[in-house]
């Protein structure tokens, strides 16, 4: 730190601060060439003394620097550090009532000013000041008195191997946003692979596929509340979509038939649980099938790296017909022993299909549709997921109004 009765003088083509009655310290004014890009490089100079903050500015200036802010004020310097956000911080140590050390400390609470490089211009010669303010990230550390050559190129080399960083992190984060968009635009057409699966599964028994896209949205609404995370009713509504995929393996003759079908034809109606499952994921059919004694016939087994969401859909497509009081189809499944999506996929399916038009009945008014619900509830329907149903009856109205069929 220079006292505020120093003085400039020329002295063999070097500018010399000399305070009174002090050896003088000298800083270098011989010319380093300017580098192009230090027009553009914000800096900022720190340091109580006016005179040393003039003599720096002046030097800089000479270098090409053009962009430089300076505080003689401490503690106004991570407040000018956030507002400037500089690529350069020149640094006293030793100021009245904030040190450079503890300047250093309160930036480490500010995530935007770690990445700044900061250089120390210090009379001090302490070996542990210097260690503290290393380990508390300064970029260099240089004492005074400063040779103006070595202050330009510290600064010019500090300067470049920011940029240098700075390049690396916009590439990366160039690249990070292409991840996101490729793995948006991977995420896009899975969606609407499975969303085409489903419509292919639903055209079989229905004229518009709408059944399906109305299931998933009432299934991620009583996901939402029953107080689910968004990103898994964001998986449910996708998933939910191919409750009924396995439609797809019953004859016509039993999947359209208007009348009441048989025992045997039932039976067979039964095996869409399981076929749905088998299509998405085999494991998934075998593992539940094994615990129920049915039998699977043998497939392709490699699924150990499927994705999430479809071993939810494939618990949604053999489950949705299990029964809260046990008896359902096809593994017999009671309470809570049927997966949570299999019990929210059944009420929404349900309901859903009792106001669409089926070969076997016409749609039912909405009052109609909820008395039935209520009757089945704690026999047919988990009584909580009905509770969702009736608490969020306006958002589910909305959804079906948005997609009935035409």
């Amino acid at each position: 730190m220079l006292t505020t009765t120093a003085t400039i003088v020329t002295q063999d083509d070097r500018l010399v601060v000399q305070p009174s009655g002090s050896p003088s310290e000298t800083i270098s004014t011989d010319r380093v060439s300017a580098r192009p890009a230090a027009r553009h490089a914000k800096i900022l100079i720190v340091d109580d003394e006016s005179l040393v903050v003039r003599v720096v500015r002046r030097l800089l200036e000479e270098q090409g620097y053009q962009r430089l802010e300076t505080v003689t004020d401490p503690t106004q310097v991570i407040s000018t550090m956030l507002s400037f956000q500089p690529d350069l911080v020149l640094l006293d140590i030793v100021m009245p009532g904030m040190s450079g050390i503890d300047i250093l400390r309160e930036r480490q609470e500010f995530a935007a000013l770690q990445l700044i490089p900061i250089i120390i211009l210090s009379a001090s010669n302490d070996s542990a000041t210097r260690r503290d303010a290393l380990k508390l990230g300064c970029a260099d550390f240089l004492g005074k008195p400063v040779d103006a050559a070595e202050l330009i190129l510290r600064v010019h080399n500090v300067l470049t191997v920011k940029t240098y960083q700075d390049r690396l992190r916009n590439e990366a984060d160039e690249l990070e946003r292409q991840v996101r968009l490729r793995t948006r635009e991977l995420e896009n057409s899975r969606q609407q692979v499975i969303q085409c699966l489903a419509k292919a599964a639903e055209f079989r028994d229905n004229d518009t596929g709408q059944h399906v896209l109305r299931v998933g949205k009432y299934s991620a609404i009583l996901g939402e509340q029953l107080g689910f995370d968004r990103h898994y009713c964001e998986q449910l509504e996708l998933a939910a979509q191919l409750h009924d995929v396995g439609k797809i393996g019953i004859p016509d003759s039993i999947l359209l038939n208007p009348g009441k079908l048989t025992p045997d034809e039932f039976s067979v109606m039964q095996n869409h649980c399981l076929i749905g499952c088998r299509i998405i994921e085999p494991l998934v059919a075998k593992q539940f099938a094994a615990a129920a004694s049915l039998q699977v016939p043998d497939g392709d087994d490699s699924s150990d790296k499927i994705a999430p969401i479809l071993r939810l859909a494939a618990r949604i497509a053999l489950t949705h017909h299990e029964r809260w009081d046990g008896k359902g189809y096809p593994l017999g499944l009671k309470g809570e022993e049927i997966p949570i999506e299999g019990r929210i996929v059944a009420v929404a399916d349900v309901y859903d299909a009792l106001q669409s038009p089926r070969p076997y009945k016409p749609a039912f008014e909405t009052d109609k549709c909820l008395q039935i619900i209520i009757e089945e509830t704690g026999t047919h329907f988990d009584p909580q997921v009905v509770q969702g149903l009736f608490e969020s009856f306006p958002r589910i109205e909305r959804v079906r109004q948005q997609y009935r069929d035409d």
